[in-house]
């Protein structure tokens, strides 16, 4: 085993390389005092002690921290906050320079604010007694008790999705007691969607909805949000696993359209498409792997339909584009042969508008 001795040991004039507010290095050598006499002597008009070389050399030891003050001004951004010239030193006396700022873990990603958290089992599991609406449930790895046991029972009647995670995962969430369960609040309510298809029949309505397969981005799923409710679109449908979380990105950028049209969050697409069709709804792909293209009007969109868009990366899943009644593609004149996902939704919507009003004129 290696012992602590035969170690190397750390440089002690090791120092870190420090940046401004503009990205601009900021020098690492510590001033000293002996040099701020210098230039003070340097200054003084009269008095004998410094004669022109010293005042140039004193100029130029001063110029490798403020660089141009006199002419520019700029001393001040090229220190560190503090103003003082000099890094900041630890409290354990290493003599390694911290910046009070800086992140503890700068490879983390920050947590987002707008998120309501519950950690702890009973909270947790007293939220979805209440029925209060809930994102995501995340628990401990390994542990089996009968509250979780409760927990997980209670989040799949209701369409929550657990995952099973380690303590890092946890830990990075919160750094406070989460007793091994931390849940997202969600500030949507979902929706059933057998329910609102059979309110929309009653209603006379032709039913037009957006089935989203694998849409992780948030704001992406924020713009299709808005596209679909300024289009006609009656409701949003996304699978339970691998879809983007509501937060307060996605509301932002949807501009409060997820407050308005009905989102409902389904645990099996595939169970959810084959119920689409055998209700009569039209279940239309739009994939650039089709030959068919919108322009040429093949399909007509006018009855119940379901729209069917898929991620950027993959597109939509093999087994989905198997149950779907038409392919579609968006032409493309340019040399990127891709659509950003929120933009096509909203192609592929405004083209529904458009022949579900000429049919309504003629």
């Amino acid at each position: 085993m290696e012992k602590r001795t035969n170690r190397p040991a750390r440089p002690l004039n090791e120092r870190r390389q420090f940046f401004d507010s503009e990205n601009r290095p900021v020098p690492n050598r510590r001033p000293n005092p002996r040099d701020a006499d210098r230039r003070e002597e340097g200054r003084r008009p009269e008095g004998g002690r410094a004669d022109d070389n010293r005042f140039e050399s004193s100029r130029a030891e001063e110029g490798r921290f403020d660089e141009g003050r006199d002419n520019d001004n700029r001393s001040s951004e090229r220190r560190p906050e503090d103003g003082r010239g000099e890094d900041r030193r630890s409290e354990d006396g290493r003599g390694e320079s911290r910046s009070s700022d800086k992140p503890r873990y700068p490879h983390r990603p920050a947590q987002d604010r707008s998120i309501d958290m519950i950690f702890g089992l009973r909270p947790i599991l007293e939220a979805l007694t209440a029925g209060r609406t809930l994102d995501k449930v995340f628990l401990l790895r390994a542990t089996k008790n009968s509250m979780t046991q409760d927990i997980t029972a209670l989040a799949r009647e209701a369409g929550v999705p657990v995952s099973m995670v380690p303590v890092e995962k946890l830990d990075n969430i919160t750094r406070k007691n989460h007793q091994g369960a931390v849940a997202f609040v969600s500030p949507i309510d979902y929706m059933p969607l057998d329910n609102i298809l059979a309110g929309l029949y009653e209603e006379g309505k032709t039913p037009l909805l957006l089935v989203l397969d694998r849409i992780t981005d948030v704001r992406n799923f924020g713009s299709i949000a808005r596209n679909a409710e300024c289009l006609g679109v009656h409701a949003i449908v996304v699978p339970s696993h691998g879809a983007a979380q509501i937060n307060g990105d996605a509301l932002k950028t949807s501009a409060g359209a997820l407050n308005i049209i009905p989102v409902c969050r389904e645990h099996n697409l595939k169970q959810t498409l084959t119920f689409l069709r055998e209700s009569g709804v039209q279940v239309v792909a739009c994939t650039e792997k089709s030959d068919a293209s919108l322009e040429a009007e093949t399909v007509d969109l006018t009855g119940p339909l379901a729209i069917l868009m898929g991620s950027e990366e993959d597109g939509i899943s093999p087994e989905y584009l198997r149950l779907a009644d038409h392919k579609l593609r968006i032409p493309m004149a340019g040399q990127i042969s891709s659509l950003n996902v929120s933009v096509a939704s909203g192609i592929m919507l405004y083209e529904v508008l458009r022949q579900r009003l000429g049919a309504v004129k003629s």
